[in-house]
């Protein structure tokens, strides 16, 4: 009998590796031309089979970076904003007249860029805007309708429209430090990192507050999957999905817990059109994708997640939990091992990041709770 899994194309075969000669604090892509952002002043374009090209940018530490597929917008310790197109040629968009670090940055609608420094946001579209934040800027995301930027900062965050500089910013409070903001892609929820190991959120229409608590350690990288149907979150030895499919998100519902490991997940990040989401932990980049039975109905999140494959340096671990047969919406299993990386964790399960977290108490995942007076 033929094996199914002869004909299935080995990670190895896809990847080479890349001498950074330095710390990378970031990765983007310019059509097939991987854009690696070093720690220190400089992008290394890596194109196949082709020796990287080093292009300085900055004048000391990159603090931030962006892209949109046309262009990496990053940020310095020396004040600029710096655009650098694929052929490595670079523009100063911005270079901050006190000097400030550069510690934020978003991309826009028609090609707006907004970024931070101290307690002011910016934003150039076609017009050079600025808003004084309340403390320091602690992330920014743009809403995708219309034209809005969310500021997080301490107490809470900010919904400011820049084009309409007589508008009153919508203020969205909850006590502590915001240090980070993503919006979801349909624009209903805006979630923002905390300075304690939870993630808070609101829902933009009324305003109702989730509080995603619960985890090991301090949520540093977080994604939205394809469609935005889920949330992928690092914080925790398992990679953490938090359910957005219906218009309450994750209210009162438990977060998907899945491919445990020994280390914290450190950088999540999910492909743009397939529900794939890709994990770094300590020495180790997963890949992790959702399987749906083929007889399953558009709207059914009831999928699973499973590992498919683990890259340790230049090796590639074999994959564990179920190989999913592409195109022919069936499974061939394979030998599982409860408790290690890529183990298939069936739909419906409830634990919470770092263990069982019963339904109904003040911090439960999820939960809809009040703002603080």
């Amino acid at each position: 009998m033929t094996d199914a899994r002869s004909d299935t194309v080995s990670v190895v075969e896809q990847t080479h590796p890349v001498a950074a000669g330095g710390a990378v604090v970031g990765a983007h892509f310019l059509g097939r031309t991987a854009v690696l952002v070093l720690g220190e002043e400089a992008l290394l374009l890596a194109e196949p089979k082709t020796e990287p090209r080093r292009v300085d940018v900055h004048a000391g530490a990159i603090l931030a970076s962006a892209g949109d597929g046309e262009r990496v917008i990053t940020g310095g310790d020396d004040g600029k904003v710096v655009a650098t197109n694929v052929q490595g040629e670079m523009r100063t968009l911005a270079a901050d007249a006190k000097h400030r670090w550069i510690d934020h940055l978003a991309l826009g609608p028609d090609g707006a860029v907004a970024w931070s420094a101290g307690k002011t946001a910016f934003v150039q579209a076609k017009e050079l805007r600025e808003f004084e934040a309340p403390s320091t800027v602690g992330g920014l995301a743009f809403l995708p309708k219309g034209f809005r930027l969310a500021v997080a900062h301490y107490n809470g965050a900010t919904l400011w429209f820049p084009n309409a500089p007589q508008a009153t910013p919508e203020k969205l409070e909850w006590k502590g430090s915001h240090l980070g903001a993503a919006v979801s892609p349909d624009g209903r929820f805006l979630v923002t990192t905390m300075q304690e190991p939870m993630l808070h959120g609101w829902r933009l229409a009324d305003g109702k507050h989730m509080r995603m608590s619960g985890y090991a350690a301090r949520v540093t990288s977080l994604r939205w999957t394809a469609g935005g149907h889920w949330l992928a979150t690092s914080g925790s030895t398992q990679l953490i999905l938090w359910p957005f499919q219906t218009k309450d998100g994750p209210m009162g519902k438990q977060p998907r817990l899945l491919a445990p490991s020994e280390h914290r997940v450190q950088v999540v990040a999910c492909h743009p059109r397939q529900e794939i989401v890709a994990t770094s932990i300590q020495g180790m980049v997963r890949l992790d994708v959702m399987v749906r039975p083929a007889d399953s109905k558009a709207d059914n999140d009831h999928g699973w997640y499973v590992t498919l494959s683990g890259i340790i340096g230049d090796a590639v671990g074999a994959p564990r939990g179920d190989m999913p047969l592409w195109g022919s919406g069936s499974m061939t299993p394979m030998p599982n091992q409860p408790g290690q990386p890529g183990q298939l964790v069936p739909p419906g399960t409830t634990t919470g990041p770092g263990g069982t977290t019963p339904p109904g108490t003040t911090t439960a995942p999820g939960q809809l709770v009040t703002p603080p007076k």
